[in-house]
């Protein structure tokens, strides 16, 4: 479970279903949707 910012709730929520991909600029990023609303949610790691 990772802790990411739903913009469309304003808040921090716990994806649980997502996956880790790499962006344009090579950096590793999760992405996966709020639990709530279904917005795909973003999470840039380090």
């Amino acid at each position: 479970m990772v802790e990411a910012y739903c913009v469309k709730c304003k808040k921090k929520v716990e994806s649980k279903e997502g996956k880790e991909v790499t962006n344009k600029k090579g950096r590793k990023m999760y992405k996966g949707k709020c639990p709530k609303c279904g917005t795909t949610v973003c999470r840039i790691l380090g």
